[in-house]
């Protein structure tokens, strides 16, 4: 973790934890090793940056639409917020993905943050090169913005001990991370980094 690094927390939205509209098995249990990592990027000053589903509430990606999901993570709703234990920093850039109801949004690099910047430039504006990855769901939208920062030329750490994975299949999450691994990702978890 130097200059050049920036943390992104990838999804961890009501709808995906516990009692949630799409809950991800034991999502709730990334929310206070992520805090850690926040902690740890603050210290540094380096960059953090919050993903998050933002549905409209008529999307092909839902099972009322044609898609396989149930409808999660609508706009402006409650299922939509942050976890409420996330320790987001006052700072926090937030990018929202999924907004267009004819695509699913898995990778943030299809995100804009506030902004309207791409996820891609806000990273180049903060000179970021090196992205730590942790969040919801290790299979799906993890996965797809680990693969696209790798395409994209960044170099990515999977925060192993930070992500959870929905396994629609049995196994799905371990081969996601193998993917991610055999593709050139990176992995850390708490212990490897504070050293």
């Amino acid at each position: 973790m130097d200059r050049g690094s920036a943390l992104l927390i990838e999804d961890v939205q009501n709808d995906f934890c516990s009692g949630g509209a799409l809950a991800v098995p034991g999502g709730d249990e990334v929310v206070p090793v992520l805090n850690r990592y926040i902690e740890m990027f603050l210290e540094k000053g380096l960059p953090i940056f919050a993903s998050r589903d933002w549905h409209p509430e008529e999307s092909s990606h839902f099972n009322s639409h044609g898609g396989i999901w149930p409808v999660h993570c609508v706009r402006d709703s409650e299922g939509a917020r942050f976890h409420p234990a996330l320790q987001l920093p006052d700072d926090v850039v937030v990018i929202s993905k999924g907004m267009d109801p004819a695509e699913d949004g898995f990778s943030s690099f299809a995100a804009v943050c506030e902004r309207g910047l791409s996820f891609a430039a806000s990273l180049a504006e903060r000179g970021v090169k090196h992205i730590y990855i942790g969040g919801l769901a290790t299979d799906y939208c993890v996965k797809y913005t680990v693969l696209e920062a790798l395409k994209s030329g960044y170099s990515v750490t999977l925060l192993i001990d930070a992500v959870r994975g929905v396994d629609l299949q049995p196994g799905d999450a371990e081969m996601a991370i193998r993917e991610m691994v055999l593709a050139g990702a990176g992995v850390a978890c708490l212990g490897r980094l504070s050293r």
